[in-house]
């Protein structure tokens, strides 16, 4: 069969057409604009520059948190939380009063578009550069016909071809097994996405890097710029080899942090604590995950759980007046505004602004890893992130255009 003759596939009720060449999404983890603006204007990332002029160039907006597994399964199902239920990196359960990282399937509420291009016959590439989001963005696909290949730069040196469609992913590249905490981790995703469309040539391939950089580094410092400027070398390559190419990110990233450069919080349990006694409430960090040197699991979106008798509206009141508190809005309201499962976030959810971040207890925080001024995200400041395709395709403009879309117009882009 030819790829003329593949119906469109269909993945949660939108029609992806079948692509004539690759079609790739890229994910650039705490990409605020900004970045790619200051790269491109000193010169540093000529090809980018070049798909932005040939191309197509939008800003787009990512779904609300803006944290990272929320719009990555947003990114695979092509539809916001409400539908895939990933609506967080971290979440209570009421029915067992635990509080759990949201990295296993059984959580994933909707099939990937990589899933359903793998039922359809196609070849399947998967690369992420931390483990945690591997097993959701893998699920479903097979490894036993060479179709289908997904693992993380973090755990390359132990793939297996049962687990993973590869063995030793460290040793196939050529590449040590990257630090987590390094530029190099989103380097190996870049670099395994070239050797794969040259040697492997999927149908459909996800690159998702870390953030790492981006917490690290603002756009005019050095660390960021070497970093896109690395990223544009592979970018150029996967363009020269034909591939349809979607750029977009998960999130923005802003700075949260006071004149002195210590982290700007707002501790709302300790808020609930003094209003209402003791942990008779539940704040919850969505942003939580293990990689705490990353951000303290301090971010700008937060969900609160009341005890039976609350005056809901009260509370809701005492929050809208905290300085760097910019919305609180109920459950119901929550769910319909951003689209999120409702039976998994709290009674409340609240954000904060631009330079403000969210916490539970002040002594719960371990801010000893943070060796520089805060640079966080999760809340509507962080929500415009770049979308750009390497060929010209009509494209609406945020808030329209979703960075949940990057396959529909990958595939469309590759259809051509």
């Amino acid at each position: 069969m030819t790829a003329t003759t593949h119906a469109p596939v269909m993945a949660n009720d939108r029609a992806y057409p079948w692509p004539k060449v690759p079609a790739i999404a890229i994910c650039l983890d705490g990409c605020e604009p900004e970045y790619l603006d200051v790269a491109i204007a000193e010169g540093l990332m000529p090809n980018l520059k070049r798909m932005r002029a040939a191309g197509t160039d939008r800003l787009a907006h990512s779904v609300i948190p803006s944290f990272t597994n929320p719009n990555n399964l947003s990114i695979a199902t092509g539809r916001p939380p409400a539908v895939h239920g990933i609506c967080g990196n971290y979440l209570y359960e009421p029915e067992t009063g635990q509080e759990v990282m949201m990295n296993d399937v059984r959580f994933l509420r909707a099939p990937t578009v990589f899933k359903q291009f793998y039922d359809a016959g196609a070849r399947v590439a998967v690369v992420t550069a931390k483990d945690k989001l591997r097993a959701l963005l893998g699920a479903g696909l097979k490894f036993d016909e060479d179709r289908a290949i997904a693992f993380s730069s973090e755990k390359s040196g132990t793939t297996t071809k049962a687990e993973h469609g590869i063995d030793n992913a460290s040793e196939w590249l050529g590449m040590p097994v990257p630090e987590v905490y390094s530029a190099e981790l989103s380097e190996f995703v870049f670099a395994a996405g070239v050797k794969l469309l040259k040697e492997w040539k999927p149908d459909v391939m996800y690159l998702s890097t870390t953030d790492y950089v981006q917490h690290k580094y603002a756009p005019d410092q050095q660390g960021a710029k070497d970093f896109y400027a690395m990223f544009d070398r592979y970018l150029g390559q996967l363009d020269a080899l034909g591939a349809a190419i979607v750029v977009t990110a998960d999130h923005g990233m802003k700075p949260k942090h006071n004149a002195d450069g210590t982290p700007a919080v707002i501790y709302v349990q300790d808020l609930m604590d003094e209003w209402l006694g003791k942990d008779a409430a539940r704040v919850i960090l969505p942003i939580t995950d293990p990689y705490v040197v990353h951000h303290g699991a301090l971010g700008s979106f937060a969900t609160a759980y009341l005890p039976a008798g609350a005056d809901r509206a009260d509370i809701m009141d005492r929050l809208s007046v905290q300085e760097g508190i910019t919305l609180v809005v109920t459950r119901e309201e929550a769910v319909k505004r951003f689209e999120l499962p409702a039976d998994r976030i709290g009674d409340i959810v609240m954000i904060s602004g631009e330079n403000t971040t969210i916490g539970t207890s002040a002594h719960r925080h371990d801010l000893a890893a943070l060796k520089e001024p805060l640079r966080s995200h999760g809340g509507l400041t962080e929500q415009e992130v770049p979308f750009i395709v390497n060929r010209r395709i009509d494209l609406p403009g945020a808030p329209v255009l979703r960075n949940f879309d990057a396959f529909l117009y990958a595939c469309t882009a590759a259809a051509l």
